[in-house]
């Protein structure tokens, strides 16, 4: 089992920058595929991004590719997604998560945050 906790957001204007983290408790941080998701208004939650378990392998939304980066640190138990390029459609609350499969279904992460709130201005 693993605790997550995300911090990182805030308001932003567009073209601007962000980095969201997701400190995790416990010592199997390692033994999970993480992601990032989001879920915006009156939106059902959808895919942002995903690493492996060591961080050699990395997967995006079409959305976001070329403008966010998703990267982890198995030495402090902490993911990261450094977002650049923000658009107002970026706008969100943005989970991290973690399951023992490489996917993209929300359904097939087990554990999960409480969310952090971004908010990009036009």
């Amino acid at each position: 089992q693993v605790q997550l906790v995300e911090s990182g957001g805030g308001l932003v204007q567009a073209g601007g920058s962000l980095r969201l983290s997701c400190a995790a408790s416990g010592r199997t941080f390692r033994s999970y595929v993480m992601g990032w998701f989001r879920q915006a208004p009156g939106k059902e939650r959808e895919f942002v991004a995903a690493i492996n378990w060591i961080g050699g392998s990395t997967y995006y939304a079409d959305s976001v590719k070329g403008r966010f980066t998703i990267s982890r640190d198995n030495a402090k138990n902490t993911l990261y997604l450094q977002m650049n390029s923000l658009k107002p459609e970026d706008t969100a609350v943005y989970y991290c998560a973690a399951s023992t499969e490489i996917t993209t279904s929300v359904n097939r992460y087990a554990y999960w945050g409480q969310g952090t709130q971004v908010t990009v201005s036009s």
